[in-house]
């Protein structure tokens, strides 16, 4: 007679985070401040106010968005300031960076506002592997706000898991 297969791992009060899971699904754009420089370098202020106050906005709805200078050109910093608001009616998020850099901030919210409680003297997972860009500041800031409430943290897979944290 064969045995029973338990899971164990369903069975256990291990819980397990999947960021990919909290993975916001709105668009990522980035605004290149080049495309409005006069020559490719330098800002005309009445060109640059013109070409924003033309620029259609809308495309930008519940967006994130990345506002930067490709240009070796030096933007003064109004510059960015008035793209944003410009952009504030219609974008979710705007940053000034690149990609990289708006997700990570993307991600620094959505770990601050994470709900911690469920996990409290547990043992946690924190699943890698994602198919998603997740910054791996995103996992850095998990964990550090993971330590304050869980018995361990691991990262991986349940069957392969790399341990990182034991209470004492």
């Amino acid at each position: 007679m064969a045995e029973e297969i338990i899971n164990r791992v369903a069975q256990s009060k291990l819980k397990v985070i999947d960021l990919e899971e909290i993975y916001p699904k709105n668009l990522r754009l980035i605004i290149d401040l080049k495309d409005w420089l006069f020559e490719g370098i330098v800002l005309k202020e009445k060109d640059f106010r013109t070409n924003l106050a033309n620029h259609n906005w809308t495309q930008y709805q519940n967006c994130f968005v990345a506002v930067n200078c490709s240009n070796d050109a030096i933007i003064p910093d109004w510059a960015f300031m008035l793209v944003t608001v410009h952009l504030q009616p219609y974008a979710k998020k705007i940053v000034e960076g690149n990609l990289k850099t708006l997700e990570t901030l993307i991600f620094q919210d959505l770990i601050s506002e994470l709900d911690v409680s469920v996990y409290e003297n547990c043992p946690v997972i924190v699943k890698g592997c994602s198919h998603k860009p997740i910054p791996l500041n995103a996992y850095v800031q998990l964990t550090q706000k993971l330590q304050t409430v869980a018995k361990s943290i691991m990262f991986g897979e349940a069957c392969s898991s790399v341990p990182l944290y034991k209470r004492k």
